[in-house]
């Protein structure tokens, strides 16, 4: 079954209402919408709706498969500003880097590895460094990927000192699986933040936080979060195929 997306006019106004969303939120927390990035989940949803979305003005969109997106990408505008979002596996990097030239942001680096790899295939491309977010496990979740709290300095330290060709951007969570993140999640990436940003000497204005989807990016906003991945509340609820 394919999957079932908004009408362009639907989506394009549920983005208005999570950019007001985002604006209410933001100032709660002290800070101003312009401080907080809304990177819209476009997974299973058709090239038309993205194109809708992007005609709005949006620029950043984010996908979680490789193969969905090597195939979406080049049917879309060059200034777009993709982020890859989760878990990516080693074998797919170079491809991913390849085959999205645009490629913004990868948030989900979660072990060396893959680190290793991007940074090669960046090499090779010679493309400027590709921006990285580190995830973190911040929920204890067996099934979630990402390091565990007590290890992302030291992912954060080697992707800085030996991945020339990436940018250390910050560090990323998924959250829980039914998108009702507790404060304790949250508080946990912020407590990652300021290891990392002592460990690394660099101020924490420079260490993006991203946490937050469509069921709690108010609360993530709230407590810190500078960049939330809204799918289903901006693009309608996703579908997948029937297993065979």
């Amino acid at each position: 079954m394919a999957a079932r997306a908004l009408p362009a006019a639907a989506a394009v106004q549920a983005l208005r209402s999570v950019y007001e969303r985002v604006r209410v939120a933001a100032e709660r927390s002290g800070r101003s919408a312009s401080q907080v990035n809304v990177v819209a989940v476009s997974k299973t949803k058709p090239v038309s709706l993205i194109r809708e979305v992007y005609d709005a003005g949006h620029r950043h969109f984010g996908e979680n498969y490789v193969q969905e997106f090597i195939d979406k990408a080049p049917q879309l505008p060059s200034d777009i500003r993709w982020h890859f979002i989760g878990h990516l596996q080693s074998n797919k990097a170079k491809s991913l880097v390849a085959n999205v030239p645009q490629l913004y942001m990868v948030e989900g680096i979660d072990n060396f590895k893959v680190a290793s790899l991007l940074d090669r295939a960046v090499s090779l491309l010679q493309r400027n460094p590709l921006k990285v977010l580190v995830q973190v496990n911040t929920s204890g979740e067996e099934s979630k990927s990402g390091v565990e709290p007590s290890a992302c300095v030291e992912l954060a330290k080697q992707i800085k000192a030996d991945c020339p060709n990436l940018e250390f951007s910050g560090l990323m969570t998924i959250g829980m699986q039914d998108y009702t993140s507790t404060p304790e999640n949250f508080k946990a990436l912020v407590n990652c933040r300021e290891d990392v940003c002592k460990a690394l000497e660099i101020p924490q204005s420079s260490c993006e936080l991203s946490m937050g989807m469509s069921g709690d990016f108010e609360q993530a906003i709230e407590m810190g979060s500078t960049n939330v991945r809204i799918g289903s509340t901006i693009f309608g609820a996703r579908e997948y195929p029937a297993k065979k």
